[in-house]
């Protein structure tokens, strides 16, 4: 009777325990657009490939016009300054394909850079609202996870918005 009454205490003693925690989930999709931050890096983001498109433009359009040079001019020039020229033409295609595969990467580079920044400030604010709210997990509803039951965890993105300073 008495190892009954333990083993009985022994299992509900931890459902009690589980019934008390708390657990989150938060929609940071519907965060990160609202961000200052967010804001800010998209229009250094635009800005810095509208760089890119300029010169990338400038370079198509230098290279166009000196095609259409030689083009005009091929068949009066002498073979070794003909070769030349089209040599000179295929190292201009070459330097634009060239700026415009490094130009992609440092646009890569850079947008991963500033959405870094910004998912850390985002964290630290679900790290400060689980903290002060006392839950055991916040799950990212736009991660991985295949399911969150919204009736057994509690919805925090109002309250990350509130810890980011956004209404």
């Amino acid at each position: 009777m008495f190892r009954k009454l333990i083993l009985a205490l022994m299992l509900i003693i931890p459902m009690g325990m589980c019934a008390q925690q708390k657990f989150g989930h938060v929609n940071s999709a519907a965060i990160i657009p609202l961000m200052p931050e967010y804001t800010a890096a998209q229009a250094d983001l635009q800005s810095l490939q509208k760089q890119y498109e300029d010169e990338i433009k400038r370079m198509n359009d230098e290279l166009a016009k000196k095609s259409e040079e030689f083009e005009a001019q091929k068949a009066t020039l002498p073979a070794n300054i003909a070769e030349r020229r089209e040599k000179e033409l295929q190292d201009l295609y070459g330097r634009m394909q060239q700026y415009y595969q490094e130009g992609q990467q440092h646009m890569q580079k850079a947008s991963e850079d500033k959405m870094a920044a910004i998912s850390e400030k985002l964290k630290n604010a679900i790290k400060e609202v689980g903290a002060a709210g006392g839950y055991v997990y916040i799950l990212d509803m736009t991660g991985a996870v295949p399911y969150i039951s919204e009736t057994l965890s509690t919805d925090v993105t109002e309250e990350v918005k509130a810890k980011l300073g956004i209404k």
